[in-house]
């Protein structure tokens, strides 16, 4: 029979706290930077201009039809022959950053897709300008459209960080796996890992329907 022990796993427990804390900075970091490039691949892709489409595409294309794991390997391990040196930290950042662009990129772009174009039409008949045009009736309202599936992506980011321990990131599971090579007690770790990645999880989707009620609460028809 199977003896189970969680003492030396909470004897350690600030060890996963500290990689649990470095996946919500790493992961809120990557959902921001991704967000801004997002936003411009989606601006890029509806902007009729044909090769900045061209670009945005091979771009999703590329991130999306290829394993988040090789893309870390590929920054960790493949841009230092073309002198470009990261940290483990750094390179699971842009990793993270990039793949969540590509993503992000294609869910934003349907929400303006969504946008009415007589909407468009009747901001530059009163006299807003482009930048006025993108920001108050094409970006807020295309991001409230999508914001369901922007947060469920960020949630999949962040699970998905547990990936970036591959390259010694100091992550949650890189915690888990030095906390496991320590102890030996390997069901009581992971499953104490599972817990935390589980409440993490439930916070963010608590927090994320408080700021949609908060930043969206405005009726869409006037």
């Amino acid at each position: 029979m199977y003896q189970f022990n969680f003492e030396p796993v909470f004897g350690a427990f600030d060890t996963l706290l500290l990689g649990a804390w470095f996946t919500i900075q790493m992961s809120c970091m990557a959902m921001l930077l991704g967000l801004a490039v997002s936003i411009a691949g989606a601006v890029g892709k509806t902007s009729g201009i044909r090769l900045l489409n061209l670009v945005v595409d091979i771009y999703v294309e590329i991130i999306r039809n290829t394993p988040f794991l090789v893309q870390i390997y590929f920054i960790f391990f493949g841009l230092p022959a073309l002198g470009i040196r990261m940290s483990p930290n750094q390179a699971a950042l842009l990793a993270l950053t990039v793949n969540f662009g590509a993503y992000g990129t294609e869910i934003i772009r349907a929400g303006i897709n969504s946008i009415n174009r007589g909407q468009i039409e009747a901001a530059q008949a009163i006299g807003l300008s482009w930048l006025q045009v993108l920001r108050y009736v094409v970006i807020k309202p295309a991001l409230r459209a999508v914001y369901p599936a922007l947060t469920s992506q960020f949630i999949f980011l962040m699970l998905g960080s547990s990936v970036v321990s591959a390259i010694s990131a100091t992550d949650l599971t890189a915690a888990g796996n030095d906390l496991n090579s320590l102890t030996f007690a390997s069901f009581e770790v992971y499953l104490v890992t599972t817990a935390i990645y589980l409440v993490m999880s439930i916070a963010f989707s608590i927090a994320f329907s408080v700021i949609g009620r908060t930043w969206f609460a405005y009726p869409v028809n006037r």
